[in-house]
């Protein structure tokens, strides 16, 4: 399965893609995943950036393209789905299935996650796009394990438990796949022997550099098939 990631920093964050190919890997899923994604950069940016996007959607053969809006602050829905049409327009041309990342709101206002919800699922059902419910999966976390902390230190960005939940959430609603069996030990946030821990943004991001917790894990993998049943339901 080749996947094609688009979207910013909340794609990018802890390496998820990687993740989430380690997540379906061993779960005997082959599967090889590209990025685009831009710090502070909303669909509507890679729509001008048109030949970026068109090269890769058209030519790389993916079997999956995965579209992440900008979250904080999330855009007009009117525009954000239009975007999300013409985006998806290339993927139907390159018999490329469109997948959208349901994003997550901010630790401070956890009252804007109802309307992300409400455009993602919108937009999917327009587009005849898989959900990547994220968001309604975060929000379960937040209420029912506050003991998790999801956010970075910025309250936007994902900690690695944060990144954890957005692959596992992603190889469900993918690969149609229970996150159940899903090991916290393919979490692996190391750093290569010999990286240059001097770089400013290393400092910043700490939790980088935390062990794992597999209680936490768990609990996230059980929120994400608890969702996809009820989305399924649905």
């Amino acid at each position: 399965m080749r996947v094609l990631f688009i979207g910013n920093s909340h794609t990018y964050f802890n390496d998820m893609p990687a993740l989430f190919a380690a997540f379906c890997r061993r779960s005997s899923v082959d599967t090889e995943v590209t990025m685009l994604s831009h710090s502070g950069q909303s669909l509507e940016w890679h729509r001008k950036e048109y030949f970026e996007s068109r090269f890769n959607i058209l030519h790389g053969h993916y079997d999956i393209c995965v579209l992440q809006q900008h979250a904080h602050p999330f855009p007009d829905p009117e525009e954000t789905s239009k975007t999300v049409g013409e985006l998806i327009a290339l993927c139907r041309a390159a018999g490329t299935r469109p997948a959208l990342l349901m994003t997550w709101a901010e630790k401070e206002h956890p009252e804007q996650q109802a309307i992300m919800t409400e455009v993602y699922q919108k937009m999917a059902a327009e587009h005849d796009a898989l959900l990547i419910p994220v968001g309604q999966v975060w929000d379960t976390i937040r209420r029912e394990h506050p003991e998790i902390e999801m956010y970075w230190t910025d309250g936007k960005h994902a900690s690695v438990y944060g990144s954890y939940l957005v692959a596992a959430t992603a190889y469900a609603a993918l690969t149609g796949k229970n996150a159940k069996a899903l090991p916290a030990t393919a979490a692996d946030f190391s750093l290569p022997e010999g990286l240059d821990l001097d770089h400013p943004q290393l400092r910043e991001t700490a939790d980088v550099f935390l062990e794992v917790r597999e209680d936490w894990c768990r609990a996230i993998c059980q929120a994400v098939d608890r969702q996809m049943e009820e989305n399924v339901k649905s």
